[in-house]
């Protein structure tokens, strides 16, 4: 089989919605890494969050998890994953809408948002930086923006236990639950592609996000899995 392109990742996880839930419950701390990361945000009560790319709803879990009580629209560009998400009980405050994220304008998505999360998102997007200028446009002045993505690249140890753990773990076991392995070696290759950590902040910064930084999660996510941030300016230029 041809590997998958980017444009195709929506439909591949599409199919692979019913069982997604059951793969990332295989690693033990997928969620509690993403609520490490949703505590980058320093979210208060009240505040409107964007969360983008929320697959089955893990991310919006998460988000909830830390801070209760804010507003939550979720996005994602599979509509099995939203479909997922939707069959789950949510609090009033949250909304799932889909839609890929260069589209949020269409789908009537609209700012201002006090923070963007953004799980495993960047990474699939076609042309992330379009993508990143509209979270931008999208923050509050000084508003936050998270991203918790794989990154590899700059650090052969780390690469070489993302293929161990993808070739040993995640691609047999999503041949197994899904009976296509597709979608889970694009995930491989796709990290081995990405950004390293320092290219990633670079392409925040350039696409217009200030006080840009990064730290790498330690435990079960072995350092392959970073957290980004980056705030919207305070003054637009």
């Amino acid at each position: 089989m041809t590997g998958l392109r980017a444009r195709e990742v929506p439909a591949a996880f599409d199919s692979a919605a019913t069982g997604y839930d059951l793969l990332v419950g295989l690693n033990p701390g997928y969620h509690a890494a993403l609520r490490r990361s949703a505590r980058a945000l320093g979210l208060r009560p009240g505040q409107r969050v964007l969360d983008l790319g929320c697959g089955t709803g893990a991310s919006t879990a998460a988000l909830l998890a830390v801070a209760p009580e804010v507003e939550v629209v979720a996005v994602d560009a599979s509509a099995g994953m939203v479909a997922e998400a939707r069959a789950k009980r949510w609090p009033s405050s949250v909304r799932f809408v889909h839609s890929r994220a260069e589209d949020l304008d269409a789908a009537g998505v609209e700012g201002p948002f006090d923070a963007v999360f953004a799980a495993y998102l960047v990474r699939n997007l076609p042309d992330p930086d379009p993508a990143l200028r509209r979270v931008r446009e999208l923050l509050r002045p000084g508003g936050r923006f998270v991203a918790h993505e794989y990154s590899v690249r700059d650090s052969a140890l780390r690469t070489a236990v993302w293929t161990a753990l993808c070739w040993g773990v995640v691609i047999p076991a999503g041949r197994l639950v899904t009976g296509d392995h597709r979608l889970y070696t694009y995930l491989w290759r796709s990290a081995l592609r990405f950004d390293s950590a320092r290219e990633l902040r670079d392409r925040l910064r350039r696409n217009g996000f200030t006080g840009v930084r990064s730290a790498p999660l330690s435990g079960l996510q072995m350092g392959v899995v970073h957290t980004f941030v980056g705030h919207a300016p305070l003054e637009e230029r």
